[in-house]
């Protein structure tokens, strides 16, 4: 066989090759086709690409995919502004949906001002680092450590510490995304629906004497709340007054009237009332660090 044989025999051999890899391809890409709706990709641009998981998917791919299917409403995304979310449903030609608006809420009111430290924390200026190191120095084993790991993970600026270092929420700004849950390191925030307003605003399981001595506002498991309420609605449980928000139609803001910490308090526009029994906090300055 010549030299100019070999090179044509070579150049059919490959020339054959192609084209079967050509038609397997083919062939495999016809039978291992998933089809798409191409109206996912245009949700998908109407929704604000945060991917924060606050409706409950993985992000706002997953969101936009649900939402074609069928399985989930526009409303849900509390993102997105109102109209847009409005848009999605009459591209879809689907109704908007109902859901209620939820918020973080932290059940902490221990600031510098009414909560003692045990000890004075130097190290790695997070939440997570201090509570490694002993609890993070405060005398409430309990209580919000004020560093901010709240603030920093927040993405939609809802978050801010005051001048006592205690997590503000701005109601108008929080999507419920649950950031702020998932990094506190004492499992003090949670996603409640707005109308849930008597909150307990402390987590502290000591008892009485323990519990004042460590926080001024701290619940002290007294039951005037208990007393107050309409039967069922409010219970003590490990020295801690808790809510049964299924009995949450009951509650209103005279429960709080005789809670003379003010750990009960009502909650209306964002802002926390207490009862009229509830001592005036008037002091200025940060609390010593407490003395064995």
């Amino acid at each position: 066989m010549d030299t100019l044989t070999g090179i044509a025999l070579a150049g059919a051999f490959m020339a054959a090759l192609g084209a079967l890899l050509a038609w397997v391809l083919a062939a495999a890409n016809r039978r291992l086709y998933v089809y798409e709706d191409p109206r996912i990709d245009q949700v998908e641009e109407m929704l604000p690409h945060s991917n924060c998981g606050a409706c409950g998917t993985a992000g706002c791919r997953n969101f936009a995919e649900e939402l074609v299917a069928g399985h989930l409403q526009p409303v849900r995304c509390t993102v997105n502004a109102p109209q847009m979310n409005a848009h999605i449903a009459r591209f879809l030609g689907v109704d908007l949906g109902q859901a209620e608006k939820r918020v973080a809420r932290l059940a902490c009111a221990g600031g510098r001002h009414v909560a003692r430290m045990r000890a004075h924390y130097e190290g790695l200026s997070t939440c997570r680092a201090a509570a490694t190191v002993g609890g993070g120095g405060k005398a409430c084993a309990w209580g919000c450590l004020g560093l901010g790991d709240c603030e920093s993970v927040c993405e939609f600026d809802a978050i801010h510490l005051d001048q006592w270092g205690l997590p503000v929420v701005d109601t108008a700004k929080c999507t419920a995304c649950g950031d702020c849950v998932e990094v506190c390191p004492k499992q003090l925030f949670s996603l409640q629906p707005v109308s849930r307003k008597l909150w307990v605003a402390c987590a502290n399981h000591a008892d009485k004497d323990a519990a004042e001595r460590q926080c001024e506002v701290a619940c002290t498991a007294c039951g005037k709340c208990v007393a107050d309420a309409p039967a069922g609605l409010m219970r003590l449980e490990n020295e801690l007054a808790v809510i049964d928000y299924a009995k949450n139609a009951l509650a209103g803001p005279d429960i709080t009237q005789r809670c003379e910490s003010g750990a009960i308090v009502w909650l209306e526009d964002g802002r926390a009332s207490k009862g009229k029994a509830a001592k005036r906090i008037v002091r200025r300055t940060a609390l010593p660090v407490m003395s064995e």
